[in-house]
């Protein structure tokens, strides 16, 4: 064949034709992705989102302070007063990975520019990883499908683009690596090779779950290619030593760091452990029994595992996961946790969404499961083929449960669509005299592949990739609007406030704040301590002279009286299990650290003292909001349409959170704000706009009155301005705010909160 013609040689090693063809599709794989991945630089060189702020500063202390400082680094700007324990509650492979490539290849740009960079680098070269493991899987055609797959797929790629210093890059690079390893140590009985594949498989995946939680789904399928082992190769005494050695290896390197061994040491490590013993007393009974007996057996000592493994999990002898993985193990579970359902990517997936993340490749994975359960595929092993179904469905099913997880769905559908492609080209293109089939082939193929990228008009794939880094954006709802009203608001706080202040806003901005603006916040983006980012949003739902107390009072003091009907007291369910729970039972001091002197003024044991209960201590209010400026013909005076995604959004939320009545803030629409929540509530008061007019959409009629789906118009309208009289008072607002241009406004308003105030 031509693809077999010898080119050169390099030593022992023969460079043919095909190997030519593989760097060139290889390369096309990575340069696709590359150039998907960066489409968001044409509006500037920024990191994404809000995760990656935290992760950037992890990283620059790492560079500055040395590794052993950051193992024990408390971070006092983060969740004041209690602090965060860093290296507990992170992601510290993806901050350890960049620190230590940083030096070697950042080719003099700053730590910032550095970390922008790595995601694009990490996540277009994991299409070569995934090319390996599916190769093992299903040949090398089927390796080069599933890079050319992976380097278009939207779940992918929009969790990956340029400054996308997340989890999920690093976190798929390393568990493709390791699925790559682990499947090759395991399909090929090569004795050291094997073990040292298997060892390192193992290594690789707790990286990768040290990286990004999520990795935890790529143990499901190994956990049940276990079970399925000894009766596939129940001829084979490999298993016997080749499962144990991975599994043995994943628990003690995931010991290495302290959040993968919550895992390992919980209910992750009893999924592996049960089935690597399975595999080994079964392998032992198969010794001594005859042919007809062996998978009786096994299957007798399966029902005897799964069992006991019920059992183990109903004792409550290893605790549950959380909600989110529970979730995804049972997507119809449904929580009561208003803040749980607060985040955007917790939103349950959708079929439409779903057909949009997936398109025509939906086809290509039909095609795969058709050919591996096809008795003709002979060309497919059998233990292959089981890996490969199991690891794909179960990407597809966990998927269901929440958006974020649809990056699993498509990982499914790159290993079942490669494999069938891959299946489909050997048949056709073996058949004889069939050369318009041949022909026609490809060009269908590509068509395919073109149709995401392409169609529909106004919502490619490629449009995805086309939106500003949220920095520039604020997160709000116009997806192609970009201002730099957060950076300069967060130089304004760098450079007018006290290195010391402190600084109230919602969870979103916290990561912002900390990172850009050197200060420290209340709450942020790790949302770590649900109690207190439930008082939070009471403070802002709340009225202005309860808001203040809260606010303005020290982390000392009793502000039980300020907290309403509402019974704040109450959340987070049994308060002292909750505290103990966090940070100051790990530093030994627990709720004595910080209320010692007031328990010992008051009288009572230290123990019942009660961090809900105590004030916040801060010294400034942000908050954002998002709309859109727009004019009459017979007016020069800027109206407004607010909902653009900023806190005035999110009021419901604030208020549900907070165990107050919804419909006492927000009318029957969900959107739309009472009277009571305007000219009461601590965020209506501090929005510098006031409702003018009630439109109804479909005539454009205007009304002094609210009806059921009409649109409120807003006018500027400052409330909260005076530094004598008021409990907070504006102090900077960003560009966007003083614009007078048309067009969508994204303006981050800051209050000094009057500690001088005489209520």
């Amino acid at each position: 064949m031509v693809s077999n013609q010898k080119l050169f040689s390099v030593g022992n090693f023969d460079f043919r034709l095909q190997h030519l063809l593989v760097i060139g599709v290889l390369v096309l794989s990575v340069s696709i992705s590359m150039m998907i991945r960066s489409t968001p630089l044409s509006y500037g060189f920024e990191l994404f989102e809000f995760d990656p702020f935290f992760n950037y500063r992890a990283t620059e202390y790492i560079l500055e302070n040395g590794t052993d400082a950051y193992f024990n680094w408390i971070d006092e700007k983060s969740w004041y007063p209690f602090g965060r324990n860093v290296s507990e509650t992170s992601q510290v492979t993806l901050h350890l990975t960049a620190a230590s490539l940083y030096p070697i290849f950042n080719f003099g740009s700053s730590v910032y520019d550095f970390t922008i960079l790595l995601p694009l680098v990490f996540g277009s070269l994991t299409a070569i990883v995934i090319f390996a493991f599916v190769r093992v899987l299903g040949g090398t055609t089927a390796g080069l499908f599933a890079a050319l797959i992976f380097s278009v797929s939207l779940p992918i790629f929009t969790r990956g683009l340029i400054g996308w210093f997340k989890s999920e890059p690093l976190g798929l690079f390393f568990a493709f690596l390791a699925m790559y390893l682990f499947v090759s140590g395991l399909k090929f009985n090569k004795g050291k090779i094997s073990f040292i594949k298997l060892v390192a498989a193992a290594f690789f995946l707790s990286l990768g779950l040290s990286a990004w939680g999520g990795i935890l789904f790529f143990i499901m399928p190994i956990v049940l290619f276990y079970f399925a082992l000894p009766f596939i190769k129940n001829k084979d005494n490999f298993i016997i030593w080749a499962a144990p050695s991975f599994s043995i290896s994943l628990i003690l390197f995931s010991l290495m760091f302290e959040r993968t061994s919550t895992f390992i040491l919980g209910y992750a490590g009893l999924a592996i452990l049960l089935p690597t013993i399975f595999i080994i007393i079964s392998g032992i009974v198969m010794k001594f029994s005859n042919e007809r007996a062996k998978i009786r057996n096994s299957a007798i000592i399966l029902i005897a595992f799964i069992a006991s493994g019920i059992g183990i999990l109903n004792s409550n002898i290893v605790g549950l996961p959380s909600f989110r993985y529970l979730n995804a193990v049972n997507p119809f579970l449904t929580t009561q946790d208003n803040l749980t359902d607060s985040v955007a990517e917790h939103t349950t997936t959708s079929l439409s969404l779903s057909f949009t993340f997936l398109s025509v490749f939906i086809i290509f994975a039909v095609i795969g499961i058709w050919f591996i359960f096809s008795r003709k595929t002979i060309n497919l092993k059998i233990d292959m083929r089981i890996f490969a179904i199991f690891t794909s469905i179960i990407a597809i099913y966990v998927s269901s449960a929440f958006v974020r997880l649809e990056l699993f769905a498509s990982v499914g559908i790159i290993i079942l669509g490669s494999l069938g492609l891959a299946i489909l080209s050997q048949k056709i293109f073996e058949q004889k005299n069939q050369n318009f089939t041949k022909l026609i082939f490809p060009a269908i193929i590509i068509i395919l592949f073109i149709i995401p990228v392409t169609m529909p008009e106004n919502n490619t794939w490629l449009n995805w990739a086309d939106f500003p880094p949220s920095i520039l954006n604020g997160g709000s709802a116009f997806p192609q609007f970009s201002s730099n009203d957060w950076k300069d608001a967060m130089n304004w706080l760098k450079g007018n406030t006290p290195e010391d202040a402190i600084i109230a806003s919602w969870w979103d901005y916290g990561y912002w704040i900390t990172t850009l603006s050197e200060r420290t916040t209340i709450v942020d983006n790790a949302t770590l301590i649900d109690w207190q980012i439930q008082k939070m949003g009471y403070a802002l739902i709340t009225n202005p002279e309860n808001s203040w107390h809260i606010l303005h009072s020290d982390h000392t003091t009793d502000i039980s009286t300020y907290l309403g009907d509402e019974n704040v007291v109450s959340f987070g369910g049994e308060l002292a299990k909750d505290f103990d729970s966090n940070y100051l039972k790990e530093n030994g001091e627990s709720c004595k650290q910080i209320f010692k002197a007031e328990a010992q003024n008051l009288g009572v044991p230290e123990q019942s003292c009660n961090p809900i209960a105590k004030g916040m201590d801060a010294d400034y209010i942000l908050i954002y909001l998002a709309g859109e400026r727009f004019y009459t013909q017979d007016s020069n005076i800027p109206l407004y349409i607010l909902e653009g995604g900023g806190d005035e959004s999110k009021k419901t939320w604030f208020a549900a959170i907070s165990n107050h009545q919804v419909s006492k803030y927000i009318q029957d629409d969900n959107i739309t704000p009472t009277d009571y929540y305007m000219e009461k509530s601590t965020l209506g008061l501090l929005t510098p706009f006031s409702i003018f007019k009630y439109v109804e959409p479909n005539t454009g009629r205007t009304f002094d009155d609210y009806y059921s789906g009409f649109i409120p118009i807003y006018i500027n309208d400052l409330k909260l301005k005076d530094p004598e009289t008021d409990p907070f008072y504006l102090v900077y607002a960003s560009p966007s705010f003083y614009s007078q241009e048309s067009g969508p406004m994204s303006t981050v308003l800051i209050y000094k909160i009057n500690h001088d105030y005489n209520s």
